[in-house]
């Protein structure tokens, strides 16, 4: 049987995130077998039952929330220079930990994922196998074909070979225009990052899709459950 580090064990169980199980252990709140255990990477049996917490064995119902995040937060519980983060929209989703899965970037909006199933969570995010996810992004510019056809192509930023699985032009205006994206991967800030090599400027950028889940009529900072067929498909079942 396979043994990692405890505080590792509790944040697979989703108790907490691993950094708060550190801290907790380190205080000498959390037992194993009756014994306090002090040091987060003691290594620990995955499936171990009697692994305590003050006391108790803790009983983290499993949870996945979707959230439209507005523009302007961060994707962090913390930010080490005080700016607002995404939980501020979560303040009355209850007190269970609740981890983000993915990120969007300070400038980006749309739809985030949220769950303290770290199994789910990894299988989302999975580069191989995880669900596409889905843009629309507005640029400063009305992209041809051709254009169109170089981001599908792909653009070297940095040593790394960037490209988009699918796009097209939704619509446009006289110096502007709405494109959708779609990634099979999840680079950081990758469409940034290709539509920048290509001399455009990006105005809005909103994921509206992960997989068959579509952000749909979702209210601008606000969240809602995920049903169990969603949280299924997600996971490919």
């Amino acid at each position: 049987m396979r043994r990692i580090g405890l505080a590792r064990v509790m944040s697979k169980r989703g108790w907490c995130s691993r950094s708060s199980a550190e801290g907790m252990i380190r205080e000498g709140r959390v037992s194993v077998r009756g014994r306090i255990v002090r040091d987060p990477e003691t290594p620990t049996h995955e499936s171990e039952p009697d692994i305590r917490l003050d006391g108790v064995i803790p009983d983290a119902q499993r949870r996945y929330l979707m959230l439209n995040k507005p523009r302007g937060l961060v994707t962090t519980a913390k930010d080490e220079r005080s700016r607002d983060t995404v939980y501020r929209c979560l303040e009355d989703a209850g007190g269970d930990w609740i981890a983000p899965v993915g990120r969007l970037d300070k400038a980006s909006e749309g739809l985030l994922l949220f769950s303290n199933d770290p199994a789910w969570a990894a299988s989302i995010t999975d580069p191989a196998s995880g669900p596409g996810k889905t843009y629309h992004v507005q640029v400063a510019s009305i992209p041809d074909e051709v254009m169109l056809r170089r981001m599908h192509d792909g653009v070297d930023d940095g040593g790394e070979r960037l490209a988009v699985s699918r796009v097209q032009l939704l619509r446009s205006g006289e110096r502007n225009a709405w494109l959708e994206i779609e990634l099979d991967e999840g680079r950081n800030r990758q469409i940034r990052r290709i539509l920048s090599a290509l001399d455009i400027e990006v105005l809005r950028l909103v994921r509206v899709a992960i997989g068959s889940l579509v952000l749909g009529d979702l209210a601008k900072g606000a969240w809602r459950e995920l049903s169990d067929i969603e949280v299924a498909a997600l996971r490919g079942d």
